[in-house]
């Protein structure tokens, strides 16, 4: 059923994506060349895991080798014609194709699937904004891709929910063995040992004789009296304290033991890895290159300190969090936190805020054309600097009010608080 939902994904999807690139043409059909051969190489490996048990370190390297030079290939030939007109599709692709290392992630990878079609959101927008005018093809285009990584995304949740599973029986030394037969019959029970030696155990005799008693049979039975029935001795109401309560506390023990982890402080190729982090005011990320991003997770009362231009920072379930950094390609997401900061010294094209309580975004001169994108959230505060150095707090709108119009549509107006 794995290798099955990985083929619907490359005859469904992924081969819209393949057909627009062609109409599309030039650096975007060579591209999508790749892209289709490292989906072959993922499918390839998938079938070896179905067939195979897992096999050693050093052999999946060598297994997972055809995927790898693929996706290095898509990325490198980006980098080698960043003059083509077309390079924000190049760009799409290649910051987002490092979602097939799903097979790499455990023990939740679905979840960076998800991370790497994001990922590459700041150039799928770019194509819409420049296209969606002009030519179709290059909005379906987007929308075929985009639906790729999420189909996949869809295929890891289902199917390896916790990584990559190997099916197979036969240790894996080139050549994939053929799949197991059929399991061996299930044990005989014996059943010489019950109720008690030999053939008295099974003795039917007794029990039919049980049977045809007929009416006498509950003669046998104890009667009930008035001291023992609940409706006429209220004393035996009064039984064991309900289990909820219970069932309560054992589920709070779990989700605080889920939440207390170690904090980690990791850079994994181009992704820098803040989580758990409590009470940390020093954290620092330098020497970070442009193509870098910056994902912190459920961090408390730290501040982290950004050096040099990357790509994109990351804020999800934070509380009391605060970050500080140079300047960003393409934007600054805060998801599901509480009680967040950040301010920015240089240039930021986007602020994106998601179902989150309490957010001061403090911008600098060269950053006052950004655009802040905002869902499901409250307590927003832009702060924008002013001459003598000090800032102007603007709230961003929380409350709108929709009327239908005279031609059936709809018209939202900011409704202000006005205390």
């Amino acid at each position: 059923m794995s290798v099955l939902g990985f083929t619907d994904i490359v005859n469904g999807p992924l081969a819209q994506y393949l057909d627009f690139s062609i109409k599309i043409g030039g650096d975007v059909a060579e591209h999508s060349k790749l892209v289709r051969d490292a989906f072959n190489a993922q499918l390839q490996y998938i079938q070896l895991a179905r067939d195979s048990a897992q096999p050693r370190q050093n052999e999946i390297i060598n297994f997972l080798k055809p995927t790898s030079d693929k996706i290095s290939a898509i990325q490198d030939y980006r980098e080698k014609h960043r003059s083509s007109p077309l390079f924000n599709h190049l760009s799409a692709i290649s910051e987002s194709i490092p979602a097939l290392g799903w097979v790499t992630v455990s023990p939740a990878p679905a979840p960076y699937v998800k991370e790497m079609n994001d990922a590459g959101q700041f150039y799928t927008n770019r194509v819409l904004k420049e296209w969606k005018e002009k030519d179709k093809k290059h909005v379906d285009w987007v929308k075929a891709w985009i639906q790729t990584l999420s189909d996949l995304q869809t295929f890891v949740k289902q199917h390896h929910t916790t990584g990559l599973v190997w099916a197979g029986a036969a240790v894996v030394k080139g050549v994939p063995p053929p799949p197991p037969g059929c399991p061996p019959p299930p044990p005989v029970i014996d059943f010489s040992d019950v109720g008690g030696a030999g053939d008295a155990g099974l003795d039917r005799s007794a029990l039919f004789a049980e049977i045809n008693k007929g009416q006498d049979i509950t003669k046998g039975l104890k009667k009930v009296t008035d001291d023992m029935q609940t409706h006429k001795n209220p004393t035996l109401r009064q039984g064991p304290a309900p289990f909820k309560p219970t069932i309560q506390k054992s589920v709070a023990s779990v989700k605080s033991t889920q939440i207390d982890k170690p904090p980690s402080f990791v850079r994994d190729g181009k992704k820098w890895l803040i989580e758990y982090q409590k009470g940390n005011q020093n954290l620092l990320v330098e020497n970070a290159e442009m193509n870098n991003v910056v994902y912190l997770f459920k961090c408390q009362n730290s501040t982290v300190t950004v050096k040099g231009k990357i790509n994109s920072i990351t804020l999800d379930s934070c509380k009391k969090t605060s970050v500080v950094f140079d300047s960003l390609v393409s934007a600054i997401e805060f998801i599901n936190c509480q009680s967040v900061q950040m301010q920015v010294l240089g240039k930021v094209p986007t602020i994106s805020i998601d179902k989150t309580d309490g957010c001061q975004v403090y911008l600098s001169n060269d950053s006052l054309d950004v655009e802040i994108i905002s869902s499901k959230s409250s307590e927003m505060n832009v702060l924008i600097p002013k001459s003598d150095g000090d800032y102007t707090e603007i709230p961003v709108p929380e409350q709108f009010k929709t009327k239908i119009t005279d031609k059936k549509t709809l018209s939202t107006e900011i409704v202000e608080n006005k205390g």
